[in-house]
């Protein structure tokens, strides 16, 4: 038996069944949903970008859900602009946490995907435990404020959703952005970077929780 096990998976969504992928390893210690690009330009569970992330949250110790968002691939329905994926993402969660019953929930997103998260995470009854959002677009799609743990990363050279954007939906909040300087959209060549960036933040959000918790 490998370390990670991974299943293909058809799952109840609010349009007909979401094609998805659970990779989880022996024991694990949280639960994560991570969300993919913008579906009429491409975007699929398998994009690398989320792909990335999902095997350095699997590393991290989490049972790690990607699934297509309706209208992409065997999930049923159609696009619905930012509206109805929100709701296929809330029932990836429900059925990741009735899964792993007990564990944290963390949500994950790229570009159009993050927008969605954060409109999640606004939504759940119990909010989740961390945020990770990678070149998210909060002017191009519904988006809301975030009030967990976050991270933010967006690439310098942006092409598809400037940085001033993310920049002006974050101060607001009071909310760090991490730049990767040179990277445009994609995060081409960056993998590895967003992998350690969601690493650090892992660890960082961790030990500031057990603080919190003694102090």
């Amino acid at each position: 038996m490998t370390a990670t096990e991974r299943e293909t998976l058809l799952i109840p969504g609010p349009a007909g069944v979401l094609q998805a992928v659970l990779d989880a390893p022996a024991a694990p210690t949280a639960v994560a949903v991570v969300c993919h690009p913008h579906p009429p330009q491409g975007g699929h569970m398998n994009h690398k970008v989320p792909m990335a992330v999902s095997r350095e949250l699997v590393r991290l110790g989490c049972a790690t859900l990607r699934f297509n968002f309706r209208g992409v691939g065997q999930s049923e329905g159609s696009y619905d602009g930012g509206i109805g994926e929100v709701d296929d993402a809330l029932a990836a969660a429900d059925w990741v946490t009735q899964r792993y019953s007990g564990l944290p929930l963390n949500l994950a997103g790229f570009s159009f995907g993050a927008a969605v998260q954060t409109v999640v995470a606004s939504r759940l009854v119990t909010p989740p435990q961390r945020l990770m959002l990678l070149g998210t677009s909060p002017t191009r799609f519904p988006s809301a404020k975030v009030a967990v743990p976050t991270l933010a990363i967006h690439g310098e050279h942006d092409e598809i959703v400037p940085l001033a954007d993310v920049l002006d939906w974050a101060r607001p909040q009071a909310l760090p952005v991490v730049v990767v300087p040179g990277a445009g959209h994609f995060f081409h060549g960056q993998l590895p970077l967003l992998q350690a960036l969601v690493r650090t933040f892992w660890h960082g959000s961790t030990t500031a929780a057990g603080a919190s918790a003694n102090g």
